[in-house]
């Protein structure tokens, strides 16, 4: 039987009353069905809602300050959302939090652009994905700086995470007619709407042939569409309260790939001597008409290794390059991420370049609109105090840059980890050195593969893509990452029931020039790391990983490897028996003897008592049979009880194997991820915590009854996309954590 209940609330009632609705009450379990009891989603259980401290991680694909009032600043990513800067705070808001699993595709923000006239407009464009299981974009609108949100849906999709996603921006407003907004999409032209964006229709009069050009693969040779990078109003050609005639659109092409209107977009014409070859990523400019233009010879992040800057004098029509520097005569090349201008200064010009591996990448400014240029980087002073971790990156992917328009010493420009922002842009010249901080408090945008939680040491560690992971001991204050050999993508992590100090992780290693291993082991609950002597004879690395009780024992399931048992740490290595290579294994948290595993093919149950030296088939099926990754069963043991193992199916629902039995104690809607945490009261069996789908709602969920109740603890304001990787505080009752596909982790208590 599920139920989903209603948190308690604080009535009075007439002892008469009580006793009818106790009565009554009586009567409707009595007669209750499963089906009947999870109509209802519920009030949600009230839960307060945190980041766990980061600092960026991810890639911020644009930065945008509003250019009539000052402090107002807003950033966008590839796949967490878009952000409002909080000058009194001094950090960033997350605005698209209230996206839930259903809407996870729009996560990704491929442009957003504001009303230059209406300080309280914001228009995101949101788009994660084009293929075939992403659903179409929407157009997010916002009247009150993205504190809420109106949807128009879109009959296309839009590709927030694919190439191409620094470009911009694709969407613009009028800067003289508010009403007038237009969309360069990736693959069905440009759109336009004249009700603030409300409704779209094809501008039928952009060129047919303008995208054919313009796709690209990317670095596994997928084939992706880029279309129009930018969509740009000419302010200086129009007077408000009437559409501004002259406006340029910029497609990702190598052939012909600007576009000028010059009767508010009815007509188009291609820009006459423009350079070919290149493709554009940004344009900029100011009202006596110079602008500037990035290029590339392929689009971002993948591939990029040629490219230039150009300036277009649109009152004379003529183009010149002012590329800051030349491609190397040997070697890999590299192209031009980004070009701003300052509004104050318009001379004033910043410039990055795209992955210039030697030495590095950097930013350029130049004081005279692009004669000559200054480095920025090389010999600046870096603040990495609100992120300690990011003194050991080095910017890269730096697709997007903007100057403050009302403080010229102040420029923000991304990374494919977050914001750095000047000080002291104006002045540094007088007043060395340049100094930049990490402007991204507030800004979590790590994708965790895994988290754990162990019985002892730092309530938090976790395996992160891109950046390998973390011991959390401040939730609220960035770490450092982990210390010793360092990972690429942390995928597993797991510690030992018994002896927490013990844990393991297993991960990949991006180019693993000097055959780096794999899999790390620390034996200070995860603060310093050694790697295994060696890995297995197959596999490629990541996979899962999991310990014994007492340490005694690591399995090791490396991807396309089998399945690996080792009692020395990687210097010996044994093949389990009885198991599929494509088996999921965990160890009981108490006896060092048991182990349990589940085929994420078959979906089939296996147990082991001999230290993992062997399996047997249970009989048991706990998942649908599917190579899905994200349907494969889930196994949680349960930190206090030997022999008992919790497990959920994505169909099968919540089970509970306990010394050789099998029983189904819920089966919500979705069951995603299951986790085990704390009782809230003595006696109590493990609070558990599912991100699914309970009578209809999706959610994050707590039980305190092994799945006969569900309680919603999020809301409808915190959906957070599409939450996974649950795991509750074995010391810290109610306290639950779960990964997010963008928006870093986050953890909740009870208010």
């Amino acid at each position: 039987m599920i139920a989903v209940i209603d948190p308690p609330t604080k009535r009075r009632f007439s002892a008469a009353h009580a006793w009818l609705t106790a009565v009554c009450l009586t009567l409707v379990l009595l007669f209750m069905t499963s089906e009947a009891s999870a109509d209802e989603p519920g009030t949600p259980d009230p839960y307060q809602w945190h980041s766990v401290a980061i600092g960026g991680g991810g890639f911020v694909t644009g930065v945008l300050f509003h250019p009539a009032e000052r402090d107002l600043a807003y950033a966008r990513t590839d796949v967490g959302g878009a952000y409002r800067w909080d000058a009194q705070a001094q950090q960033w808001v997350a605005l698209t939090d209230w996206l839930g699993a259903d809407d996870w595709n729009l996560m990704g923000i491929d442009a957003f652009a504001v009303d230059p006239a209406d300080p309280n407009a914001l228009y995101l464009a949101a788009g994660t994905y084009m293929h075939e299981r992403a659903g179409n974009a929407a157009v997010l609108r916002s009247f009150d700086r993205g504190k809420h949100f109106e949807r128009a849906d879109l009959p296309f999709k839009l590709g927030g995470n694919q190439l191409g996603r620094a470009n911009g921006e694709r969407l613009a407003v009028d800067p003289h007619d508010g009403r007038v907004l237009l969309l360069g999409s990736r693959d069905a032209g440009l759109w336009r709407s004249d009700d603030r964006g409300a409704h779209w229709a094809r501008v039928e009069g952009f060129p047919a042939d303008a995208l054919a050009g313009a796709t690209a693969r990317n670095h596994v040779g997928s084939e992706q569409a880029v279309g129009i990078a930018f969509v740009v109003f000419d302010a200086a050609s129009g007077h408000a309260g009437a559409a501004t005639p002259r406006i340029y659109v910029g497609v990702s092409t190598a052939q012909t790939s600007l576009y000028v209107s010059e009767d508010a977009g009815r007509t188009w014409s291609a820009v006459a001597g423009q350079p070919k070859g290149l493709r554009p990523s940004h344009m900029v400019g100011h009202n006596a008409g110079q602008w500037y233009l990035s290029y590339g010879d392929h689009p971002v992040p993948d591939l990029m290794a040629g490219g230039a800057l150009w300036n277009y004098d649109a009152t004379q029509g003529r183009w010149r390059e002012i590329s800051p520097i030349p491609q190397p005569a040997t070697g890999d090349g590299f192209g031009w991420g980004a070009v701003a201008v300052d509004p104050q200064h318009p001379q004033v010009l910043l410039a990055s370049t795209f992955r210039r591996r030697t030495p590095r990448d950097e930013v350029f400014r130049s004081g005279d609109g692009g004669r000559s240029w200054v480095p920025l980087l090389a010999a600046a002073q870096f603040d990495h105090s609100a992120a300690p971790w990011t003194a050991h990156a080095t910017p890269h992917w730096i697709g997007a840059l903007a100057i403050d328009p009302f403080d010229s010493n102040h420029a923000m420009f991304v990374t494919g980890y977050g914001i750095w922002a000047s000080r002291n842009l104006q002045t540094f010249s007088e007043q060395p050195p340049l100094q930049w901080w990490f402007q991204d408090r507030g800004l979590e945008e790590t994708v965790p593969l895994d988290l754990l939680s162990p019985m002892a040491g730092a309530h938090l560690l976790s395996a992160l893509g891109d950046i390998d992971g973390f011991r959390h001991d401040a939730l609220d204050t960035a770490q450092l990452q982990y210390l010793g050999p360092r990972l690429t993508n942390g995928e597993s992590i797991d510690g030992a029931g018994q002896a927490p100090q013990w844990v393991v992780r297993s991960g990949t290693v991006r180019d693993r020039r000097n055959n780096e291993i794999r899999a790390l082991y620390s034996q200070d609950g995860g603060t310093h790391w050694a790697a295994f002597a060696s890995e297995p004879p197959r596999g490629q690395g990541a996979g899962t990983i999991a310990i014994a009780a007492d340490a005694s024992q690591v399995v090791w399931v490396p991807d396309q490897g089998g399945v690996w048992r080792t009692g020395d740490f990687g210097k010996r290595w044994q093949r389990v028996q009885g198991l599929p290579d494509t088996a999921v294994v965990v160890a009981d948290r108490v006896d060092a003897q048991r182990w349990y595993a589940a085929d994420r093919v078959s979906g089939r149950l296996y147990e082991s008592s001999d230290g993992a030296a062997s399996f047997r088939d249970t009989g048991q099926q706990v998942g649908s049979p599917a190579r899905d990754e994200r349907a494969r069963p889930q196994l949680r043991p349960d930190p206090w009880r030997a022999g008992v193992v919790y497990l959920a199916s994505p169909t099968l629902g919540v089970m509970r194997w306990q010394n050789g039995q099998l029983r189904t104690l819920s089966k919500p809607d979705e069951a995603r991820s299951l986790g085990i945490g704390k009782a809230l009261r003595a006696g109590a069996p493990p609070a558990l915590y599912l991100a699914g789908r309970v009578a209809g709602v999706d959610g994050i969920f707590r039980s305190d009854d092994e799945g006969a109740h569900w309680r919603r603890i999020n809301d409808d304001a915190h959906r957070f996309g599409k939450p996974y990787s649950v795991t509750g505080d074995p010391r810290i009752a109610g306290r639950v954590y779960f990964a997010t596909g963008g928006r870093g982790i986050f953890y909740g208590d009870p208010r």
